[in-house]
């Protein structure tokens, strides 16, 4: 990680997304955020649909504020869930992480209260298929 990341301010910005989270199937809401090479943070929600498969996770709707914004890299996330484990992204959304961010980025795992784990992204999706694998 090049940058210095504002820890604090990554997870509030995972937990603040969490609150506006659009699950009214599942009930189960998540929040994420991510830090830019630029030192920017953009944070996103899941948002369910009644076609299930047409919803989208919060890790999603980050990198996608995060694309928006100009951002191209991902430096850190922070994933925001209330369950008994810690609410790690899911298979899809640790190949979208990866397209973004590299093996060593951190990822912490909060709830309302605390950082339950950190893991690097390379410890959640080891040996992946990336950008690197593609030809120029």
């Amino acid at each position: 990680m090049s940058k210095s990341v504002d820890l604090t301010a990554l997870v509030a910005a995972a937990r603040a997304a969490r609150e506006q989270a659009h699950a009214p199937y599942s009930h189960f809401a998540v929040g994420a955020a991510v830090v830019d090479e630029n030192g920017r943070i953009h944070a996103g929600c899941n948002v369910e649909n009644a076609a299930y498969p047409q919803g989208w996770c919060a890790e999603t709707s980050a990198l996608a504020a995060m694309v928006s914004a100009g951002g191209r890299r991902v430096l850190a996330v922070a994933v925001c869930g209330v369950a008994a484990d810690p609410v790690t992204p899911c298979g899809g959304c640790r190949q979208r992480l990866r397209e973004f961010a590299a093996d060593d980025c951190p990822v912490w795992v909060v709830d309302e209260d605390s950082v339950r784990a950190s893991f690097t992204l390379g410890q959640l999706l080891p040996h992946s298929f990336g950008p690197h694998h593609l030809p120029p």
